[in-house]
């Protein structure tokens, strides 16, 4: 998935980081990735710490980190799969408001695509009652719709004909995943909220850096998760969603601070770059308050979707560190 914000190429810098100043063996700590998207950062400690506690306002997101986390082994996973792989395609939610068939003008999927959504979607809540292969089915739809979307990337916007990838019939791939039987946590919660009802010894913090929304940018993929009933909005046929004070240039400061007061953790560590709303001062202004704290930072790509003015390939990724007093 080609998510804004993905740490997937930093993980060797965040685990060389964290490991050095918590300490190499993790085996009896606790990480909370409290803003976890896609859910690159938990999957990556996930062998190495006693218990992952996941968390994203995006139910898109806790659907892919649910399964990831919580998710058990599915006997005949490949019959499930291929049993949903056979429906006939049918006229529902998606195809109605996001396939050019339809007549809606959007053109986020091709029609025969939108049609096999719909009809997996609804054959996958029949298994509403058994969570784990519900979230199984469901994190695997989303996977697989999302490789033949019709964007540049993000869902903010569709291409006005189907590219190439678009065009491919889409097939329902079971994800991979790797149960154990840690003592793991999802919540679909906002950060700010549920940061005083949870404690533990690192928290990794990945807030939004900017004005783009995550309840704008992936909003097909919630509709897809929550398959409900509403009424696509504007030309992108986006959804209702729930604004971050982090995507604001005038709550953004507050929300962290408040965050990083209410925070039950030793260890603190939070990503950012060099082009956020938050500056590197005033991030360290905050962290100082509480403890003791340093910084390391490293060159990273740019995110393909950035509208590139600058002509600027890389940003300068921070690793903000507070040990908590």
């Amino acid at each position: 998935m080609n998510y804004i914000g993905s740490k997937t190429k930093l993980i060797p810098f965040l685990k060389e980081t964290i490991k050095g100043i918590v300490g190499e063996d993790l085996s009896q700590k606790s990480l909370c990735d409290l803003f976890a998207g896609s859910g690159v950062v938990g999957r990556a400690f996930k062998d190495e710490v006693d218990f992952i506690i996941s968390n994203d306002i995006e139910y898109y997101s806790y659907v892919l980190n649910y399964n990831a986390l919580l998710g058990k082994t599915i006997h005949h996973a490949c019959d499930y799969i291929e049993t949903l792989n056979e429906l006939k395609p049918l006229e529902g939610l998606i195809y109605q408001h996001y396939c050019e068939g339809s007549g809606c003008g959007r053109v986020y999927f091709s029609d025969l695509n939108g049609q096999k959504i719909d009809a997996l979607r609804q054959a996958i809540e029949s298994y509403k009652e058994d969570k784990n292969l519900y979230y199984f089915l469901l994190a695997s739809l989303l996977k697989s719709a999302d490789k033949v979307a019709n964007t540049a990337s993000v869902y903010s916007s569709f291409l006005k004909t189907l590219k190439p990838l678009a065009c491919k019939e889409m097939v329902l791939e079971g994800l991979d995943f790797e149960p154990d039987e840690k003592s793991h946590q999802v919540f679909c919660e906002d950060a700010n909220t549920l940061i005083s009802k949870i404690k533990g010894d690192i928290l990794y913090l990945d807030p939004p850096y900017n004005h783009r929304q995550y309840g704008a940018n992936y909003h097909l993929l919630n509709t897809i998760a929550f398959y409900d009933v509403f009424e696509p909005q504007g030309k992108t046929g986006v959804r209702n969603y729930i604004s971050s004070p982090y995507c604001k240039r005038g709550s953004a400061f507050s929300a962290l601070e408040a965050l990083i007061r209410e925070a039950q953790f030793h260890y603190i560590f939070l990503s950012y770059n060099d082009e956020g709303l938050i500056s590197q001062s005033d991030i360290a202004q905050i962290m100082r308050r509480y403890g003791r704290y340093e910084a390391q930072s490293i060159p990273h790509q740019r995110f393909k979707a950035y509208d590139n003015k600058q002509c600027k390939n890389f940003t300068r990724e921070y690793l903000h560190i507070l040990e908590k007093f």
